[in-house]
C-alpha cells in the first residue's frame, strides 16, 4: 500500500469488499475438479434462497471452553411476517459444515443436515391453524425434521459415514405472538443432545450480520453522506449450528482448523450439485467479477487458485480511486494473503497450509473475557480473522485491514454499524431469537443506538471519520495488534476483503487510537 503523509487527512470511502483468494501463494497449485456466497451475492443463487450460504462462524464456545461451535446462515432477507408459506430449508438439498483438519484444504469431517416436510392438513392455508405451544403441537401444520450425518475423509475421499441423529425437529418460524406465544421455548426444544457431548439445532433465527449495504447504490451514492444504517435489521435467516467437542474436530497436534459451509442441490439427472459456498464473510459479492461468480459458487477451496487474479489485482480499489480518488494500493496484493487464505503464521496458520478460502480457527485459543469487536485488530486474538464469532464487526476490521492496519498503517475505517440489532444468547446456539411476525419492522436511523454506533466508551460523538474508532484495549495505548501478533506475521499479514460499509477514512497519530 503507498505510504501516507502524515501531515495529511484523506477522506475517502471504501465499500463492501472482499478478497479472497490469493496470490503468490497458489503458484504451482493447478486446480482440481463446486466457493463462497453471502446475501444474494451470485446471479443464479439470488434466485434460489433456499440454497443460499449468507454466514458462516467458527469459535470456541465461551461457555464450554472443550468445544467448538460452527455456524450456518441460509435464506436472506426473511421477512417475519412473510407468510402464508413461510420459510423451510430445501429438502432436495444437502447443507454441508465441512472441516479440514490438516490445512490442505480438503474436508475431512462433513456434517451434513438433511430435511423433510410434514403437512399435517393439505385443506386449509394456514402454517398453524391455533396458538403452537411445542414443535408436537397438532396446531402446527407444516412441521420440518432433519437427519444429520458425520462423513470422514481422507484425501477429499469419503472413507466412512456415521448416522448422528435422525427425525429432529426443526424450530418453525416466528409466524407472530398470537400464533406462538412463547417462541423461546419452541426454540429451547430445538436443542437436541447428539452424545457424546455434541448438541445440534436448526431453525430460523435473527440475521447475525450486521452492516450497512448502501455500498452497492455506487458505493454508497458517491458521497458518503450516509452510514450507519443496519441493513439487516429486523431481518431473519434459517440457522443450522454445531457443538462439536474439540477433540472431536483436530487431529493430531496441530489446533487450527478450517471450516466452510456448501448446500448441493439435486438436479434432474439424480446427482446433486454444488450451487452455494461460504467461508469467509462478503467474499463473493465484490472480489469476483459477475461472469465468474456462479463458477466460484459451484467450485471448492482446492481450485481457489484460479480466482487468484482477482485478489491480486483487485478490481475495488480502482473503483475507490476513480470515485474518491484515494490512490488504490499497487499491486500485485501479496499483502492480502495470511490473514484471510493461509492463516497468519504464529496464530492460526496449520503446519501444512495450502492457500485456500477457508475460515481457519485456532481452537487452543481460550475466549476472551471481554470480547473486542475489532478482534485480533483490537488485540483480541479469539476473534476474526482467527475464526468468526457473532459479535465480532468483520466489516470495520476488514476496512482497516485492507487500509494496511496489519502493515502499521492506522485508521479508523467504520460503517457506523457495531453491533448486531438483537442481542445475541449466552448458551448454545447463540444465534438472537428471530424476529416476530406481529413485530414492526423498520431500518435502523444513520448513527441510532440500535446499530451500537451512536456513541463511543468515551461518550464522543460518532461522525463519518472516526466511525471505525473503539477504546484502546492495550498498556501502551496502541491497537493491541502488535501484541497479538508476531512481528514476522505482520510484516505479510493483508486483509482481503469484504467490506460492506463505506466509510471516510483518516490517519491518525500512532499514539491516539481508540478502541471500544
Amino acid at each position: 500500500m503507498p505510504t501516507l503523509h502524515t501531515s495529511r487527512t484523506r477522506a475517502g470511502a471504501l465499500a463492501a469488499a472482499a478478497g479472497l483468494l490469493l496470490a503468490g501463494g497458489f503458484a504451482g497449485l493447478a486446480p482440481r475438479q463446486g466457493s463462497a456466497s453471502s446475501h444474494r451475492e451470485a446471479p443464479l443463487i439470488s434466485g434460489q434462497p433456499q440454497y443460499d450460504n449468507t454466514d458462516v462462524y467458527a469459535f470456541v464456545s465461551p461457555d464450554k471452553p472443550d468445544t467448538t461451535t460452527l455456524i450456518a446462515n441460509f435464506i436472506p432477507f426473511q421477512d417475519p411476517a412473510g407468510g402464508p408459506n413461510f420459510y423451510k430449508f430445501a429438502r432436495d438439498a444437502r447443507y454441508d459444515l465441512n472441516v479440514d483438519n490438516d490445512g490442505d484444504s480438503l474436508p475431512d469431517l462433513t456434517y451434513r443436515f438433511r430435511f423433510h416436510d410434514r403437512l399435517k392438513n393439505a385443506n386449509t392455508f394456514l402454517y398453524n391453524t391455533g396458538p403452537v405451544t411445542s414443535l408436537d403441537d397438532p396446531d402446527l401444520n407444516f412441521t420440518q425434521t432433519y437427519d444429520l450425518t458425520l462423513i470422514r475423509r481422507v484425501d477429499g475421499q469419503v472413507h466412512g459415514t456415521r448416522k448422528l441423529a435422525e427425525g429432529v425437529p426443526v424450530a418453525p418460524s416466528n409466524v407472530g405472538k398470537a400464533s406462538m406465544p412463547d417462541y423461546a421455548k419452541l426454540r429451547g426444544q430445538a436443542v437436541r443432545p447428539l452424545g457424546n457431548g455434541a448438541t445440534t439445532f436448526a431453525g430460523q433465527a435473527d440475521d447475525s450480520f450486521f452492516l450497512d449495504l448502501r455500498v452497492f447504490d455506487l458505493l454508497y451514492g458517491a458521497n458518503l453522506k450516509e452510514v450507519g444504517n443496519d441493513t439487516l435489521s429486523g431481518y431473519n435467516v434459517n440457522t443450522v449450528a454445531l457443538q462439536i467437542p474439540t477433540k472431536h474436530l483436530v487431529k493430531g497436534h496441530d489446533p487450527v482448523i478450517g471450516v466452510n459451509s456448501a448446500v448441493s442441490r439435486l438436479t434432474a439427472s439424480g446427482e446433486y450439485a454444488q450451487v452455494s459456498r461460504l467461508g469467509s464473510p462478503l467474499v463473493n459479492e465484490v472480489v469476483i467479477p459477475r461472469g465468474r461468480k456462479d463458477t466460484f459458487n459451484a467450485s471448492t477451496p482446492w481450485q481457489d487458485a484460479q480466482f487468484a487474479g482477482f485478489v491480486t489485482d483487485p478490481e475495488l480499489p480502482k473503483l475507490i480511486e476513480k470515485i474518491y480518488k484515494i490512490p488504490a494500493p499497487p499491486g500485485p496484493r501479496k499483502d492480502l494473503v495470511q490473514a484471510f487464505l493461509t492463516g497468519v503464521p504464529g496464530l492460526n496458520r496449520p503446519a501444512n497450509v495450502r492457500p485456500a478460502e477457508l475460515l481457519r480457527l485456532n481452537t487452543s485459543v481460550a475466549p476472551a473475557a471481554k470480547p473486542d469487536r475489532l478482534g485480533v485488530l483490537g488485540g483480541d486474538k479469539a476473534g476474526f480473522p482467527n475464526g468468526r464469532r457473532l459479535t465480532d464487526d468483520v466489516v470495520d476490521i476488514e476496512l482497516q485491514a485492507v487500509e494496511g492496519e496489519l502493515l502499521g498503517t492506522k485508521n479508523d475505517l467504520g460503517d457506523a454499524v457495531n453491533a448486531n440489532d438483537a442481542g445475541f444468547g449466552k448458551a448454545f446456539p447463540y444465534v438472537a431469537q428471530p424476529h416476530s411476525g406481529s413485530d414492526v419492522r423498520g431500518g435502523a436511523k444513520p448513527g441510532a443506538k440500535a446499530s451500537g454506533a451512536a456513541k463511543t466508551k468515551s461518550g464522543k460523538t460518532v461522525n463519518l471519520l472516526n466511525a471505525g474508532a473503539t477504546e484502546s484495549t492495550s498498556d501502551d495505548g496502541g491497537s493491541g495488534i502488535l501484541s497479538a501478533l508476531p512481528a514476522a506475521a505482520l510484516a505479510g499479514a493483508g486483509a482481503v476483503l469484504l467490506t460492506g460499509g463505506l466509510l471516510w477514512w483518516r490517519r491518525r497519530p500512532a499514539m491516539k487510537r481508540r478502541h471500544g
